[in-house]
């Protein structure tokens, strides 16, 4: 997927505001799409002091975990998504360390999306980890569509 393609995305999954309850129900809409397809995943929902929503599905790993974290910590950090950041870096215009950060904390793969308010302000991230790195990252923009009936 190119940039451009990303952005666009990214302007268009935008909340007015954001509660524990929108994390709830972004969660659950994950959580089903998970089951309904039996797919190997952890989901987590987090801002950058407050895991909200946090579920591992059958097959899905510790693994899964930390680069659900390492996922996040990228998207918290960037305010972009974690496939989003990946194309930058593949362009060679953004590395880990250039900017004083560690690959062992942030990774740079599909699977992590911004909550974004209308004001721009990102306030978290949805995660996906589990499946190859774009199907995580279709996967959450599929459920925030659907949580903000687009």
């Amino acid at each position: 997927m190119d940039i451009e393609t990303l952005c666009a995305q990214e302007a268009l999954l935008v909340y007015p505001s954001f509660s524990p309850a929108d994390a709830l129900t972004l969660g659950l809409i994950l959580l089903d799409m998970g089951r309904a397809d039996n797919l190997p995943i952890v989901i987590n929902i987090r801002t950058p002091n407050q895991t909200l929503f946090h579920a591992a599905l059958p097959g899905a790993t510790p693994l899964n975990d930390l680069w659900a974290q390492r996922k996040s910590n990228a998207v918290l950090t960037y305010h972009i998504s974690s496939l989003h950041l990946g194309a930058r870096m593949q362009a060679g215009d953004k590395t880990f360390a250039r900017d004083g950060l560690s690959d062992a904390n942030y990774a740079a793969h599909g699977g992590s999306v911004p909550i974004r308010l209308a004001s721009g302000q990102v306030v978290a991230a949805a995660t996906v980890s589990g499946l190859p790195q774009r199907d995580d990252h279709a996967l959450v923009i599929a459920a925030l569509k659907i949580a903000l009936s687009l």
